[in-house]
């Protein structure tokens, strides 16, 4: 059974999805950043969404990330997961729409967009299934088609992407994958 409690989620929307794009800080992290004594910042990711993510691409899910900040630890987490549609620096998500488009191969209506506070709103609002995380801000909350059990940063991302796959009919595969060690 995965994660996420299905009476909860739009399977029918979730299985219109062919992209997920994501927000980071607060979303793939908890919306924490760490300075160490000479300016250098560090971010704590969880390898349970790592896998997730992983899962998703292995089958044939694009994957993008769109985020208000930019820098080394988010450069080197987006290269391990192989994630190559990479948006940083962006004050106006809503406006790489058409690049998102364009790079992941699909419409905003089959796109789902993962956020958590304010400057996600726009992008949530032009994309097919906008989520929030559960300690999302209350703006964020009330836009979202679905919201996440967990918390940014510990497991959210990791639902949304075994909802994702069993809408589609592939998470059941993926576990007798595991179980069979094929």
């Amino acid at each position: 059974m995965p994660l996420f409690s299905s009476k909860n989620w739009d399977t029918a929307k979730l299985a219109q999805v062919k992209a997920l794009v994501l927000d980071v800080d607060g979303v793939l992290t908890k919306g924490e950043i760490v300075y160490d004594g000479e300016g250098r910042e560090s971010k704590i990711f969880s390898v349970r969404d790592g896998l997730g993510l992983r899962l998703l691409m292995q089958n044939g899910f694009a994957v993008g990330v769109v985020t208000g900040r930019m820098g080394p630890a988010l450069a080197a987490r987006m290269k391990n997961l192989q994630i190559r549609h990479v948006w940083d620096n962006v004050s106006n998500k809503a406006a790489v729409l058409p690049d998102l488009v364009q790079a992941l191969g699909c419409s905003p209506q089959n796109m789902a967009f993962v956020g958590d506070d304010l400057p996600d709103l726009p992008l949530m609002g032009l994309v097919g299934l906008p989520i929030a995380v559960a300690d999302a801000h209350p703006q964020v909350l009330a836009a979202a088609s679905i919201v996440t059990a967990a918390p940014g940063g510990s497991g959210a991302v990791r639902e949304v992407c075994e909802a994702i796959l069993s809408a589609h009919g592939l998470w059941e595969k993926i576990l007798n994958g595991y179980r069979t060690g094929k």
